[in-house]
């Protein structure tokens, strides 16, 4: 199967789960899945993975910073293989179609700044986590929240991921990937039938050429009778 790349960012270590139930899909299909945050790569090579998948969290309407920098950086290797995009975010914890919008606008503007298209997108629902939060974030998340969610009791966390969605995502970008991969498979071994073929008839050739010739020579040389 595939060996598969999935990097990403994260805050409050929500957009890491996307990124380990990812993994779980992707590998009980039986692919070969390598899951790292973009600040730990360590010795990674992008270009050695058959296909790769970001993610990254919005905060303050923007997508974290390294992750950004890591898509300018490997934009020309990820278009040469499968790839997907995947964000977290609390407009997609709105069912309206102003928050939606703007869930979509998140990943425009990183297709604008960076120029990389993905060619899978997830947009899913974040968390709010206002046991990490300091003084000030937490005050932010309660108002943004009471606007949004209602969720403004801060002695709690909230999860609004829908798992089943980041599974069918994952599913969808598998079955792709593996679409891709067989197809590959199938073009390298109809080249190597063809030239089998274009070998085959070369000798077949050259025996018939050799034939004639011998046929021709035989010919020449025979006593004709008196």
């Amino acid at each position: 199967m595939a060996s598969i790349l999935v990097v990403y960012g994260s805050g409050e270590g929500q957009t890491q789960k996307v990124a380990e139930h990812v993994e779980d899909v992707l590998s009980d299909r039986g692919h070969d899945v390598t899951v790292r945050r973009v600040t730990e790569r360590g010795d990674v090579v992008v270009e050695e993975f058959d296909a790769v998948l970001v993610g990254s969290p919005v905060n303050n309407r923007r997508h974290r910073l390294d992750v950004v920098e890591f898509v300018e950086s490997n934009r020309e290797v990820l278009a040469t293989r499968p790839n997907g995009f995947f964000q977290l975010s609390l407009a997609s914890t709105v069912p309206l179609r102003w928050a939606q919008d703007g869930a979509r606008q998140f990943v425009d503007s990183l297709v604008t700044k960076t120029g990389w298209h993905p060619e899978h997108v997830g947009r899913f629902a974040g968390a709010v986590k206002y046991s990490q939060y300091d003084p000030l974030q937490r005050a932010v998340f309660k108002l943004v929240s009471a606007v949004t969610t209602g969720d403004t009791d801060t002695s709690r966390d909230y999860e609004y991921t829908d798992w089943n969605e980041v599974e069918a995502f994952a599913t969808t970008f598998a079955e792709d990937v593996e679409r891709r991969l067989t197809a590959s498979i199938e073009e390298t071994e109809h080249a190597g039938t063809v030239r089998l073929s274009w070998v085959a008839a070369g000798i077949a050739l050259l025996f018939g050429v050799a034939g004639v010739a011998y046929w021709a020579t035989a010919r020449q040389f025979t006593p004709t009778e008196c």
